[in-house]
């Protein structure tokens, strides 16, 4: 059992309200000892000057008397003032310590409600300052995103207990049926039981393939490489697939523009990019990947470029992946990102993929210091996919 600290009796201690206003009264207390102070040992002096200037140091008794009404005087006067002041100051500490102790206590059980599993809890700005207002607005948009998470995390156990359910059924029904002597291990039947553990294999591998392309530890074995190259190697990986399906294949990229990327790591990003417009455009509909400075330098359609003019390190190239395909609603734009996330809900893995590919590719290009956007001008219109990252210096 953990001690309490001794400074902390009853295991709370002061609350900040009161801890505000000692501070307070102490800051106020010494405001008033220094102004005593200086008064009457500034002051009393100052008038003697003063008195003497006027001709008045002759008569001692008057010049006593003088000095005796004016430490007086000045006593009364600076007493009533001080006291006065620090009922004001007490007065404003109170009503200014109330604010704060309430939007802390609110900040408090908003918290708690947030630990205690209810995301939706929030606070409103105090208005107490721009540092309390972000302090607020911070909390609020915690909170928005742990219960994004949170739905995200519920679907995404719905989603590989969905996947799981339908191989294991699977593959339980037919050993059910062979131990009942119902069926038989035929060659027929031993391949759809392989076909069902594959299955479950690329599923534990797309899992496995996300958790390494997040893990903050992955090293990556960045170089200096021409894009144009990295996207053909790209394109011809692929291009015995479209072929097959019947969707053109475009590659337009300036010769001199290079990326600081992890070939490999690369690689894996263009292809899950690939494979994604591939399998949402139709045959007989078109896929282009280009690559250009994000400054528009660099024309992808002008293959060779200014000499040099795109080999300029802390600049962002820019390499986009756009097709002729399904698009995507607006609201979908973000979420495609997600682990298992299809904009189609009632698509498989057999139509619609595993949901894992484009999760891997912004793991994978949040980890080359880049960022990777969706855009679409609406179901039916084509999506265009987007990724910015380092520029790099390539010498031929």
């Amino acid at each position: 059992m953990t001690p309490r600290p001794a400074s902390a009796p009853g295991g709370r201690g002061w609350g900040l309200a009161a801890r505000l206003v000692v501070a307070f009264a102490v800051v106020i207390a010494l405001t008033g000892l220094v102004a005593g102070a200086v008064a009457a040992f500034v002051g009393p002096g100052v008038f003697h000057r003063h008195l003497v200037a006027a001709g008045l140091g002759q008569d001692q008794a008057a010049l006593a008397h003088a000095e005796a009404a004016f430490r007086s005087a000045s006593g009364t006067s600076l007493g009533i003032a001080l006291a006065g002041a620090a009922l004001a100051a007490l007065s404003l500490s109170l009503l200014i310590t109330r604010r704060v102790s309430a939007a802390v206590a609110g900040l408090a059980r908003a918290a708690g409600q947030i630990a205690g599993g209810r995301f939706d809890a929030r606070v409103a700005p105090p208005r107490l300052g721009g540092e309390f207002d972000g302090l607020a607005d911070a909390f609020n948009q915690m909170g928005a995103g742990l219960a994004a998470a949170q739905r995200l995390r519920d679907r995404l156990l719905e989603d590989v207990a969905h996947e799981l359910r339908t191989p294991v059924a699977t593959i339980l029904a037919y050993l059910e049926a062979i131990e009942d002597g119902m069926a038989e291990l035929t060659p027929e039947t031993a391949a759809i039981l392989r076909a069902q553990g594959d299955r479950l294999t690329r599923l534990a591998q797309d899992l496995a393939a996300v958790a390494r392309a997040q893990d903050p530890l992955a090293a990556l074995e960045l170089e200096d490489r021409p894009a144009a190259e990295l996207l053909e190697q790209a394109a011809d990986a692929v291009r015995p697939a479209y072929a097959a399906k019947g969707v053109a294949l475009e590659v337009a990229a300036s010769r001199s523009l290079a990326v600081r990327v992890d070939r490999a790591r690369f690689a894996q990003i263009l292809a899950n990019l690939l494979e994604n417009a591939l399998r949402h455009t139709p045959p007989g509909g078109s896929v282009k990947l280009a690559a250009r400075l994000a400054d528009g330098e660099g024309d992808p359609e002008d293959p060779d470029g200014a000499p040099g003019a795109d080999r300029a390190p802390g600049k962002t190239a820019r390499i986009t992946v756009a097709d002729s395909g399904e698009g995507l609603p607006a609201a979908e734009l973000e979420l495609v990102f997600e682990r298992f996330y299809r904009v189609d809900q009632a698509r498989d893995r057999a139509h619609g993929g595993s949901g894992i590919g484009l999760a891997i590719a912004k793991a994978l290009t949040e980890a080359h210091a880049g960022r990777i956007s969706a855009a679409s001008d609406g179901p039916g219109r084509g999506a265009t996919f987007t990724i910015d990252l380092p520029a790099g210096q390539w010498s031929q």
